[in-house]
């Protein structure tokens, strides 16, 4: 297995003195499924923010995919983000008056495809998700389970090699929350590397993987 994610000596530190990641060191391989764990405040949005190449580490080396991201230009850090990683969050951000195809299509814009072909790609990534049935409905027409699920579309729709999901179920009820955590398995049985943050320890303990984290640290 390859390593698809490597922080060395990651830190990240605000000006007054706050230090939101304190020496991070953490290797995910290729098709690994894995929990960030820890309470509020604990460096978890943080960390996320770094993999997902949000935001640069004060000190330290964040590799993605076998790229240093401080060695890219802003224009090649959003062309990695937007062909080999994808976001879900807990709020879905959908496009209201769009139905679900062109939520999720409108998601690969930066990948330089054709409309047609970008339609393509939503509708396989919808069916994928359990959603075939839905494509042209739009949000107000879905549950929130359904909503999320077009969010998990829009996200591995241009195939990333990582999907980074910060508090998927937050939103949800518990069953539509298991439902997606059940989608999330199958995605990464299917290939991808999956990193679940929460601050849930049922749900961090159900996976094959915990990081643990507090005050800016992996414990």
């Amino acid at each position: 297995m390859r390593p698809v994610i490597e922080l060395n000596e990651v830190t990240k530190s605000y000006p007054g003195g706050v230090h939101a990641l304190r020496s991070v060191d953490l290797t995910v391989d290729e098709g690994e499924l894995i929990a960030i764990v820890g309470p509020s405040g604990s460096g978890k949005s943080t960390m996320l923010n770094l993999i997902g190449t949000l935001d640069r580490p004060t000190s330290g080396t964040v590799r993605i995919d076998g790229h240093d991201v401080a060695a890219l230009s802003d224009r090649q850090l959003s062309a990695l983000r937007a062909r080999r990683i994808g976001f879900v969050f807990q709020s879905f951000h959908l496009a209201p008056g769009r139905d679900a195809v062109t939520n999720v299509a409108d998601g690969l814009l930066y990948a330089g495809l054709p409309q047609r072909e970008r339609e393509r790609h939503a509708e396989k990534a919808l069916v994928r998700v359990g959603l075939g049935d839905r494509l042209k409905h739009r949000p107000h027409q879905l549950s929130g389970g359904e909503r999320q699920r077009v969010a998990v579309a829009r996200a591995v729709a241009g195939d990333p090699a990582v999907l980074l999901a910060d508090e998927p179920t937050g939103n949800l009820d518990s069953a539509s929350g298991a439902g997606v955590m059940d989608l999330l398995r199958e995605l990464n049985t299917s290939g991808t590397t999956v990193l679940v943050i929460t601050h849930d320890h049922e749900i961090a303990g159900s996976l094959p993987r915990q990081v643990p984290m507090l005050d800016g640290q992996v414990v």
